[in-house]
């Protein structure tokens, strides 16, 4: 069935006033299932003024009504999650199984922390001042925010922007990704039914050049971004230009470190929640793998053994783990590192490359002899490949992980929980996993380097929607 989409401005669905479409494709099937909108700049100055307009009202709104508001708002998605969840896979290619978690579970869930957070809100502390005096400090909603999402994960890695701009004041306008922007249909319901007032959720859907109109729009004064490091750094030079503050959770080639007395089976369990989720295509995913030398060939019969224990397929086939990757684009630049990798000397011991049959789907590959110097070690491949790199010494192993453009995630497996965690703290990353990786609503989640600016989630996040006002009494 083809579907369409409508921006959503001012509490309304509104048509375009650019004439240009983007098709949306199954990458499964590679037929087309719908088309969205290509905004232009009219089109989302519309979606800034309606946002910028309701902006008073909306953060004169008190903190305890705005809990309620967006409490309001996870029941309204959970009562579409089902529809939501297959709509995502249709769109992305995630297993139906996984998507469950990521379309419905995962962004209720973060809804109702960031109403709790919402109603523990204080605006206003009071400093006792060594002169006798009071010195109030005041947090006031930043302004409009664009919260810019990516194909990947769009509702959950939505909620933890679009759940604290709420909570902290601001309104904001919506910019999805063009592969993942038919389910913003059920947002756009779920808004107008919780009773969030008109302007202050608005969406445009679009592409690169809506999403530029958007970042480089006056009334916009926070830009929350999550996506690809190149798109983060042009974002960041239009954002310093004009003074916008922002928050930017970029590209990952994540270490997890397996030292000579680690439990590897425990580690190789995790291949669908932290090593390979989603096909590798999760900003977090532990792709680059250092191991002892000394377990280096058990390490590698390892991974090839979990890989053969799931199912690459039909992504509404609920025992499929691997499904296509997201688009032709995904399929043709993870192709191209599977053929690089061999050409820089590296060894496949699993997977590689076959030939296509219908459906954008790549075999789970795992590299071994790997240096860190190579580029498939090196650069972010966003699909389902593992690089092994084999290490002498503790050093060394922080050395190798430390060696990368990015820093977003990791983790160490050990037998030894306090070295695993003295280890740990010497890896440059936001977050790190010691015998275990997750990610939860009540931890700050970001990276350092190439990886990005900025934190979301934990009881800190909406302090990323706040200016700071200090009065003098």
């Amino acid at each position: 069935m083809s579907r369409t989409t409508q921006n959503f401005i001012g509490g309304e669905s509104v048509a375009a006033t650019g004439t240009g479409v983007i098709e949306v494709v199954n990458p499964a099937t590679e037929q087309v299932i719908g088309t969205i909108s290509d905004s232009n700049a009219a089109d989302v100055d519309a979606a800034a003024r309606a946002a910028h307009d309701a902006l008073p009202g909306w953060a004169a709104t008190t903190a305890q009504r705005r809990g309620e508001l967006i409490d309001a708002l996870a029941d309204a998605l959970e009562r579409r999650g089902e529809a939501i969840t297959a709509l995502v896979t249709e769109q992305n290619g995630t297993p139906i199984s996984f998507s469950k978690y990521a379309s419905d579970i995962v962004p209720v869930s973060a809804y109702r922390y960031f109403a709790g957070l919402a109603r523990e809100f204080e605006a206003e502390v009071g400093y006792p001042s060594a002169d006798g005096t009071t010195t109030l400090v005041r947090r006031e909603p930043i302004g409009v925010a664009a919260l810019i999402v990516p194909w990947n994960g769009p509702l959950a890695l939505l909620s933890w922007k679009l759940g604290p701009a709420l909570a902290a004041g601001c309104t904001v306008v919506i910019k999805p990704a063009p592969e993942t922007s038919l389910d913003m249909v059920y947002l756009a319901e779920a808004v107008t039914e919780a009773g969030i007032p008109p302007g202050v959720v608005n969406i445009v859907t679009g592409g690169q050049e809506t999403g530029a109109a958007l970042v480089a729009h006056p009334l916009v004064r926070k830009i929350a971004f999550t996506g690809s490091t190149a798109a983060g750094r042009a974002i960041g030079r239009v954002a310093g230009e004009a003074f916008k503050s922002v928050t930017l959770e970029l590209g990952g080639k994540s270490a997890a470190i397996l030292l000579e007395d680690a439990d590897i089976e425990a580690f190789t369990a995790n291949l669908l929640s932290f090593i390979l989720p989603i096909s590798g295509q999760v900003c977090y995913s532990q792709t680059r793998i250092l191991a002892a030398r000394s377990r280096y060939e058990e390490v590698i019969a390892a991974l090839s053994k979990a890989i053969d224990q799931y199912s690459v397929g039909d992504p509404f086939d609920p025992n499929t783990a691997f499904g296509p990757v997201s688009s032709v684009r995904q399929y043709e630049k993870v192709t191209s590192y599977l053929r690089r990798g061999i050409e820089e000397g590296a060894v496949v011991a699993h997977g590689g490359l076959v030939e296509k049959a219908t459906g954008y789907y790549v075999q789970p590959t795992v590299f071994r002899d790997v240096d860190n110097s190579m580029s498939i070690a090196r650069e972010e491949i966003f699909g389902p490949v593992l690089v092994v790199i084999p290490f002498d010494t503790e050093d060394e192993a922080v050395t190798i992980a430390n060696d990368s453009d990015y820093g977003l995630a990791g983790s160490v497996f050990t037998a030894d929980a306090e070295r695993g965690l003295a280890l740990a703290r010497r890896v440059e990353t936001g977050t790190i996993g010691v015998n275990r990786y997750n990610v939860v609503h009540d931890a700050p989640f970001g990276g350092v380097k190439g990886s990005g600016v900025g934190r979301e989630l934990g009881p800190d996040s909406l302090d990323a929607y706040v200016t700071v006002k200090s009065i003098f009494v």
